[in-house]
């Protein structure tokens, strides 16, 4: 018997259209010898739902759809679904669930056991747990389900005698996330002696980008199948072949680059792409400063969405130098985008004049600066609004670390590219943007100084340590939450150690009126990082 892996591309909330996915990948599936197919987890609901679990018509909605799915599947092959459905359990009435449809009717419901409260997602908010192995027998062949991780623990499959698991999930990507799953994976496979057909979802959803590759692991916990990575796919296999403990005929393994700076190039294109086609939008506006950031940022865009639908805006200042309106327009031709210019000189000068009264007797400082950059944030959101284009903010994840960017101004924006991109990883972006293909960011960019151009020869570097060093703390502080001491006895000055983490502390408030952004690593930030803001703890 061969079962199908229908690994797709959902919208959360688009329950007819996710539904119209599934049943055209199904039939795909069937043509190719499939008797029973399998989704991702809640791809039939998108995923992830989040509160629009909350709203009894959208969990109507699906009880609707999946009745018309397998009606319409009645002489294809039997699937098992991800969805959500009703536990019975007042106090919480729903379960995360795989739906058996099969024969034209919808039969077994089989829910999720385990529910995570890490990471992104809250499961525990809205679903009651399953206490029982799901089973489904076909063709002579007990099949075990098990959704999310609950593949991680199989032992009441392995008494049931399984002659393989099926694992619906959802494992959003985060750099190096692939090689993790797989082991675990791999681990579960080998202890038990099951083999493990694991289906994942591809696409983004708000800030999760999910990579697909979808895999198979033999009674040894031995790789055999893999599907596409970030990209839809359908992955087929004949699992009498995998229970009688031999690999699967033919090499199933999609070629594929795991390198951490293609990795993270297709997550942000993806994400990039998903974020405005599943908003509404075609077309993305991105400021040009001549840095590094925002050559990226268009970069990413240009393949996401076309060239042909991205517009570079260069807002120059009397303080920006001649070489950044140059670069940009340099970048903007070898991109292929088009470009438009708006000199802010005067808006500048008439701020000035508004509010010299109000200054009167105060020198000059980061107010004025600030403006700037404001300016810059109105006319990029007046050209989105007029034109219905997407903005596209463009600061890395370092500077929103330490609050190095300026709230209504730069920060404005419907997505915020690089936010969970550090410094270190943008430049390195920026080079492999360069060796994938023809030069698209010119070197130029790569290697002036980062500067913010808000004051007569500016640089980053006048406010931040050396972004090798400022990453390295940030790493360390964010991700393995270390205290100043911690981080200062590796070898950091203390002093320097203590500023970066006030900062990060200080810029609470910015962060929580940024534009959402794309995850990439295991700490970004956004619902991964609940700190207050009105806060007094320094260590």
């Amino acid at each position: 018997m061969k079962i199908g892996l229908l690994q797709l591309n959902p919208v959360a909330g688009d329950i007819s259209g996710n539904a119209a996915q599934i049943r055209q990948a199904a039939w795909r599936a069937a043509k190719a010898g499939a008797a029973l197919c399998v989704t991702s987890e809640m791809a039939l609901t998108g995923c992830p739902p989040r509160d629009l679990l909350l709203m009894p018509a959208f969990v109507d909605k699906a009880r609707d759809e999946l009745a018309r799915m397998a009606v319409a599947l009645e002489h294809g092959p039997a699937l098992l679904v991800g969805t959500v459905d009703r536990s019975g359990v007042s106090s919480k009435p729903l379960v995360n669930c795989a739906a058996l449809a099969v024969n034209g009717v919808v039969g077994a419901i089989y829910p999720k056991n385990l529910l995570p409260a890490h990471g992104v997602f809250d499961e525990g908010r809205y679903f009651y747990p399953g206490s029982c192995p799901g089973l489904v027998t076909m063709r002579g062949l007990r099949i075990g389900v098990a959704i999310g991780e609950d593949a991680w623990n199989l032992e009441a499959l392995a008494e049931e005698g399984v002659h393989a698991v099926v694992n619906l999930a959802a494992s959003p990507f985060t750099l190096g996330a692939r090689e993790e799953r797989e082991r675990l994976l791999a681990d579960a496979a080998k202890k038990y002696g099951i083999p493990i057909l694991c289906c994942n979802q591809t696409g983004g959803n708000d800030d999760l980008v999910f990579d697909g590759r979808s895999a198979v692991m033999d009674a040894k916990g031995r790789l055999v199948a893999r599907a596409k990575g970030f990209e839809p796919d359908i992955l087929v296999v004949d699992v009498n072949h995998l229970a009688q403990g031999a690999g699967p005929q033919k090499p199933q393994i999609a070629e594929d680059d795991f390198s951490e700076e293609c990795e993270a190039w297709r997550a942000l294109t993806l994400g990039v792409r998903d974020y405005a086609a599943k908003c509404g939008f075609t077309g993305a506006l991105p400021g040009l400063s001549g840095g590094v950031d925002s050559a990226l940022t268009a970069a990413i865009a240009a393949e996401a969405l076309g060239p042909e639908n991205v517009l570079g805006v260069l807002m120059p200042s009397p303080y920006s130098s001649r070489g950044s309106v140059d670069h940009s327009l340099e970048l903007a031709g070898l991109l292929g985008i088009k470009t438009r210019t708006i000199v802010i000189d005067a808006i500048m000068a008439a701020f000035g004049q508004a509010l010299a009264p109000a200054f009167a007797g105060k020198a000059p400082d980061v107010t004025e600066e600030n403006i700037q950059s404001r300016i810059r944030g109105s006319l990029l959101m007046a050209l989105s609004n007029k034109f219905g284009t997407l903005l596209l903010s463009t600061g890395n994840k370092s500077e929103l670390a330490v609050g190095y960017c300026t709230i209504y101004g730069d920060m404005a924006g419907g997505l915020a590219v690089l936010s969970d991109v550090p410094k270190t990883l943008v430049y390195r972006l920026a080079e492999y943007a360069n060796v994938r293909g023809p030069m698209r960011i010119p070197r130029t960019v790569i290697d002036k100084a980062p500067s913010a151009e808000l004051r007569p020869n500016q640089l980053d570097a006048d406010s931040l340590p050396p972004y090798e060093e400022l990453d390295a703390i940030l790493k360390l502080r964010l991700e393995r939450r270390e205290s100043v001491a911690q981080i200062a006895a590796r070898g950091f000055d203390a002093k320097m150690v203590k500023r970066v983490c006030k900062l990060v502390k200080n810029a609470e408030f910015k962060r929580r009126q940024a534009a959402p952004g794309i995850k990439i690593t295991d700490m970004a930030f956004g619902a991964l990082w609940r700190m207050p803001v009105a806060c007094r703890f320094d260590v």
